[in-house]
């Protein structure tokens, strides 16, 4: 059976951030996912955690300035010191929290930029990634990659697959893992099933969406259910992480949910 977490960085935003996960376990979901924890004090979100009955499957590494636009400093040149720190206090949270993976958000390249610069990123990308995964490793915990379409996100250093797969290859960790977001994959690529039974050895987590609106998974243009009994077929074990935007409140919308554990509406 496939297991769903919710994303609550975007699902049950009709509710308080720290209200959201029992309004997930309520929904059916027993797994949660957002984008950051660091506005909150880890002991608290483990109270919130613990309270929903929930696990926590995966958070982010400290991006840089998010709301100035920054996405990620995994490759950026001259910030290794800054991604170095944002990894210890990623892996802080995540011991206290039992999160056992973090992604490392590869950030933008320059517009323009020419091979000499792109080349610069991707040592400083394979060298910070080593790092994280070394300092992961100390307390069994996964370092995740991520392809995100460049529609979405305008200069985002990692957008193909095998630009991701070949990352893996280059840093050789154990512990360094693919995250596969099947949104992103099919606005850059598509061919879904194939990727995935290509890539199912180095994926430590997934995430859903619907396309191209990003809404619900039961609304666009990819069949979700042939891709959850695929993922099964090829053993995938791990989460499946719902980050879409919901064309309503986030329960209203559940109705796809209900073959795989979530309650049906009404309930």
């Amino acid at each position: 059976m496939i297991r769903l977490a919710a994303n609550l960085s975007l699902l049950f935003t009709e509710h308080g951030f720290l209200d959201r996960f029992a309004a997930a376990a309520e929904a059916g979901f027993r797994g949660v996912e957002y984008l950051f924890p660091y506005a909150h004090d880890p002991r608290v979100l483990k109270a919130a955690l613990d309270d929903a009955g929930v696990e926590q499957v995966l958070f982010n590494l400290p991006p840089g300035d998010w709301d100035a636009g920054e996405r990620g400093l995994a490759s950026l040149p001259g910030r290794e010191a800054e991604f170095r720190d944002g990894v210890i206090e990623a892996l802080r949270y995540a011991q206290m929290l039992r999160c056992p993976r973090v992604h490392a958000m590869a950030g933008l390249q320059p517009v323009k930029a020419d091979d000499g610069t792109l080349a610069e990123h991707h040592a400083t990308y394979v060298a910070n990634l080593r790092f994280a995964a070394a300092e992961a490793a100390r307390i069994g915990c996964e370092i995740l990659i991520e392809p995100i379409n460049t529609r979405d996100m305008p200069g985002f250093f990692l957008s193909r697959q095998a630009q991701a797969m070949a990352v893996l290859e280059e840093v050789g960790a154990d512990n360094l893992r693919l995250q596969f977001d099947l949104y992103h994959c099919q606005v850059m690529e598509g061919d879904l099933i194939r990727h995935l039974e290509r890539q199912i050895a180095a994926i430590g987590h997934i995430q859903i969406a619907g396309v191209p609106e990003r809404g619900e998974p039961d609304i666009g243009e990819v069949h979700y259910p042939a891709l959850f009994d695929r993922l099964e077929r090829l053993g995938y074990k791990d989460w499946v992480g719902c980050e879409y935007r919901p064309a309503g409140t986030t329960r209203t919308g559940l109705d796809w949910g209900r073959a795989y554990g979530l309650l049906p509406q009404g309930r």
